[in-house]
């Protein structure tokens, strides 16, 4: 993308032009790799100005998401109580979330992120940095297995949220959210908690 020359005002359009350049930065270099200043630049704005209107990059990141929920309020007190029921919390809190008001945005990501390559990798970011890295990483003890593990409550959680609200499958659709954590979170805990296969402790 051809960074913007000058600097902008705070003007009315000054927001909109931060957003746009956050979503296209935070889509190609990912949360960890963006910066407040890259951003700024390609906006053709001044970093304070960024600050001045979104605060830190995490709340910047969520604004580019248009998040119904902020994940850093929310995963900790999913993690209150037992580690080793920490996998059926994580369960009902994300089957919360798109049982509540707040699901219609959710499945308007989900479903956008499908066929949407851009939308796709900044829903992974949001997913994996400010989800499931926020959860994972205050549950398990070697962090050098983060990413696979991460990966694989992925693959829970996501599908658990295909099934049950993109295709609708049944009896899953119209479960309700204590059945299914109970059903499904034994498995997250599996991938939480329990001994990795060797296989993936492989270099």
């Amino acid at each position: 993308m051809a960074r913007r020359s000058g600097r902008r005002p705070g003007n009315q359009d000054t927001r909109a032009s931060i957003l746009e350049a956050a979503r296209s930065i935070f889509a190609e270099k990912g949360y960890d790799k963006a910066s407040i200043r890259g951003i700024a630049g390609d906006a053709g704005v001044d970093p304070a100005l960024v600050h001045h209107y979104f605060g830190t990059k995490e709340k910047l990141f969520l604004a580019v998401m248009n998040a119904p929920i902020n994940p850093g309020e929310l995963i900790p007190q999913a993690l209150e109580g037992p580690r080793e029921q920490a996998g059926e919390r994580l369960v009902r809190t994300a089957l919360g979330v798109w049982d509540s008001s707040a699901g219609s945005a959710a499945l308007a990501v989900f479903r956008s992120a499908l066929s949407n390559e851009w939308t796709a990798r900044l829903l992974r970011e949001f997913v994996v940095t400010q989800i499931l890295r926020r959860a994972v990483g205050e549950i398990i003890e070697d962090p050098g297995e983060a990413p696979m593990r991460t990966a694989l409550v992925a693959t829970q959680i996501a599908g658990t949220m295909v099934a049950r609200y993109v295709l609708r499958i049944e009896p899953l659709a119209s479960a309700d959210i204590d059945t299914l954590a109970a059903a499904i979170g034994p498995n997250v805990q599996r991938f939480l908690t329990e001994p990795m296969p060797e296989v993936f402790k492989r270099d």
